[in-house]
């Protein structure tokens, strides 16, 4: 399955549900590191950071599923906690108009804009 390119808008069609659930999923796996591999019928998660690997050898269902959700939101550097507020204007969701579903793919999304800033920050 080819995914869309990861930038604003398809961080934009997350938020707004635009974007399948898997197709979501995909998306943080790719991030971290985790590949399938077709010949063995296996997940490969040697990319992987080791914390991930540990918890999850294959990856989650970071929608249908807390725990890994939790994991992913720590794993975002505190100065990029509020990327889609400040970087995308998102005010979130609307009272009653959300449930823990939008949640995790608000989550995702600000997870995956963090990648997005670090992949684009100066090494040092």
């Amino acid at each position: 399955m080819t995914l869309p390119p990861l930038n604003t808008e398809t961080i934009w069609a997350i938020l707004n549900d635009e974007v399948e659930d898997a197709i979501a999923n995909q998306l943080v796996w790719q991030a971290l590191g985790y590949r399938y591999d077709p010949l063995h019928e296996m997940w490969d998660h040697t990319a992987v950071p080791l914390d991930w690997q540990g918890a999850y050898p294959e990856p989650p269902d970071f929608i249908a599923n807390r725990p890994p959700t939790v994991k992913l939101t720590r794993s975002i550097p505190p100065e990029d906690k509020q990327l889609l507020k400040e970087e995308l204007g998102f005010k979130g969701y609307k009272i009653g108009e959300f449930g823990p579903r939008q949640t995790r793919r608000a989550t995702i999304a600000n997870w995956l804009l963090s990648y997005l800033k670090q992949q684009n920050r100066p090494q040092s």
